[in-house]
C-alpha cells in the first residue's frame, strides 16, 4: 500500500529543512501562480519552454527530492498530457504542441513540489492566514480554504479509486473496457462526493 501511495500525485510529503521546505506555503502558491502566468503568456518558443522545465526541475534538486519519488508523482499525469500534446501536433503543428507540453509539464513540476515540501494542513493554515485580511470585505475565507483543502485531498483519492478499479478488474481476469472501467470510477466518485457533502452539511458548513 505504501508503494502504491507514492504513485498517487499530491499524496506524498518529503520532510526536509531546505529553503524550499522552510518557505511559507502561501509564498509557494504565489510563485506557482506567477510562474504559470508568465510561462503561458511569454514562453511561446521551444527554447523558453524548455528553459521553464529545467528551471522547475532545478527546484527539486534544491529541495533534495529523491528522483524516484519525483518520477512517481509526475508519470501518472503524463498518461493524459502526452496524448493531448499528440492531438495538438495533429491539429496544429509540432512547435505549438511541444511548447504547450513543456509549459504544462513545468507547471506540473512546480505544483507537485508544493505538496512534496508542504503538508496539506500547513498549506491550508498558511493560505487562510494570508487571506484573513479579506474577511473585512465579506470574502468567505474559511469556505475558500475548505474548498482548496478538499480539492487537494480529493485528487489523490480519485487516483486511488482508479487504481482500485484496475486492481479489481485484474483480479477478476477481465480485459480493459472503457465503459466497464469508467462506470465504477464515476459511481465511486459520486458516492464519495455525496458522503462528503452530507458530512459537511451535518457540521453546518455553509449555513
Amino acid at each position: 500500500m505504501t508503494r502504491r501511495r507514492t504513485n498517487i500525485p499530491l499524496s506524498v510529503y518529503v520532510p526536509g529543512t531546505t529553503v524550499i521546505h522552510r518557505m511559507k506555503p502561501s509564498w509557494k502558491i504565489l510563485i506557482l501562480l506567477v510562474f504559470i502566468l508568465v510561462t503561458s503568456i511569454f514562453f511561446n518558443s521551444l527554447p523558453w519552454a524548455g528553459g521553464a522545465v529545467i528551471a522547475a526541475a532545478l527546484t527539486y534538486i534544491i529541495a533534495r527530492i529523491p528522483p524516484r519519488i519525483a518520477w512517481s508523482q509526475l508519470w501518472p499525469p503524463l498518461v493524459i498530457l502526452i496524448p493531448l500534446a499528440g492531438f495538438q501536433w495533429w491539429a496544429k503543428d509540432f512547435d505549438y504542441a511541444a511548447v504547450m507540453f513543456l509549459n504544462i509539464l513545468a507547471a506540473m513540476i512546480l505544483a507537485f513540489l508544493l505538496t512534496l515540501t508542504s503538508t496539506v494542513d500547513a498549506i491550508m493554515e498558511s493560505l487562510e492566514e494570508s487571506l484573513q485580511p479579506l474577511n473585512r470585505f465579506g470574502v468567505p475565507v474559511e469556505n475558500i480554504s475548505l474548498a482548496m483543502s478538499l480539492t487537494i485531498r480529493l485528487i489523490p483519492l480519485m487516483f486511488e479509486t482508479v487504481y482500485e478499479v484496475l486492481d479489481a478488474r485484474k483480479a477478476r481476469g477481465a480485459g480493459f473496457s472503457p465503459s466497464a472501467f469508467v462506470t465504477p470510477v464515476i459511481i465511486r466518485s459520486i458516492r464519495r462526493a455525496r458522503a462528503i457533502g452530507e458530512a459537511l452539511q451535518a457540521r453546518g458548513v455553509g449555513d
